[in-house]
């Protein structure tokens, strides 16, 4: 098997597409296992452009090497083999978002938020360490067998950085393609695809990052703790409106501690759990409708007057000159001189 650097022997080819091959590889220094992604260059370019090329790609690996972020891909070091740059990273177990959607199809609300979440997170990292995403697809995420969500190509050199709104946009298109889906497959119950719809909806706005307009400005804080309230199913009311944690989204959309839309709900408590817009006060305690106040008031009215009516009739029973309480025969006399029916004296209890 090949060795590249004298180190990292190639076991298997992971992905491949047009800049490169990406290998499962052993390091035999420490008996590990890591990716390595291999460069070419494109078909054409001119042969004195390569070296140029190559040394820009391994300057993008070294500066992607500084991003630290649970969500980012590690970068181990780069190896040169023959004038090419190698890229070591971590090994993720897993599949690409890609493959997933192909597979499965789109992914739940709340999942595809968490994914966002941790997408926008990772980018908002390798901005801050100078090391920007050209711009992440479903290729570059990857779906960890451990539960994490890994994003992968970061390095862009100097002068190719797109911009902070590239980053949200590209956020949104991810997650447009993650969670699209036709309306009736759907779960009814599932309250969270209008929330994250309108969520998606902001990051891909024309005006995103406007600056003569401060009141739909979108910030990348704002729009991955949005991401995280649905992600997490909180019941406040979820926008990503100008980093405001209390604003709402577009068409003030409120969820209900149970998770349903105010906006569903009947005129019977529609309100419960929501919040103004923009007011940022916590959601009210949902109260209950006033029929069932009724209900209950008028159940217990007529649970007394029954009980009353109970008592008065074995009460007068045991007045009464007929068989006591239990079928046993009352002898108590009936009055003065009451006498049995033989003619006899006055009854007297029976001992």
């Amino acid at each position: 098997m090949t060795v590249i650097a004298g180190r990292y022997r190639l076991l298997d080819v992971l992905a491949e597409g047009a800049t490169g091959t990406v290998w499962r590889a052993l390091d035999e220094t420490n008996r590990h296992e890591v990716a390595l992604k291999e460069f070419r260059a494109p078909t054409g370019l001119p042969a004195d452009e390569v070296p140029l090329l190559y040394a820009r790609r391994e300057r993008e690996a070294r500066a992607a090497a500084r991003v630290s972020h649970p969500s980012a891909v590690r970068i181990l070091g780069v190896a040169t083999e023959d004038g090419r740059p190698w890229v070591v990273t971590e090994l993720v177990r897993g599949l690409s978002l890609a493959e997933t959607l192909e597979a499965a199809g789109p992914l739940p609300p709340r999942e595809a938020a968490r994914v966002g979440a941790e997408v926008l997170g990772a980018l908002r990292a390798a901005r801050e360490a100078g090391a920007p995403h050209r711009g992440v697809e479903p290729r570059h995420v990857l779906l960890a067998n451990d539960g994490r969500i890994v994003v992968t190509g970061f390095g862009t050199a100097p002068g190719d950085d797109p911009g902070p709104e590239a980053d949200l946009r590209s956020v949104g298109a991810l997650l447009d393609a993650a969670a699209s889906a036709p309306s009736a497959s759907l779960p009814r119950s599932d309250a969270w695809a209008g929330v994250l719809r309108a969520v998606v909806e902001d990051l891909l706005r024309e005006d995103l990052g406007d600056t003569d307009r401060p009141d739909r400005a979108l910030t990348a804080d704002g729009a991955e703790r949005e991401l995280r309230r649905v992600a997490t199913g909180d019941a406040r009311t979820t926008g990503a409106t100008a980093g405001d944690p209390g604003a709402a989204p577009r068409g003030g959309t409120s969820v209900s501690p149970e998770g349903d839309p105010a906006g569903r709900r009947g005129s019977g408590g529609g309100n419960a759990g929501s919040v103004e817009p923009g007011s940022g006060r916590r959601p009210r305690r949902a109260r209950p409708p006033r029929r069932i106040l009724v209900l209950l008031a008028g159940l217990i009215g007529a649970l007394l007057i029954a009980g009353a009516l109970t008592y008065h009739l074995v009460r007068g029973d045991e007045r009464g000159a007929g068989p006591g309480p239990g079928g046993v025969t009352s002898t108590v006399p009936a009055g003065p001189g009451a006498t049995d029916g033989a003619g006899g004296g006055p009854v007297r209890p029976r001992s």
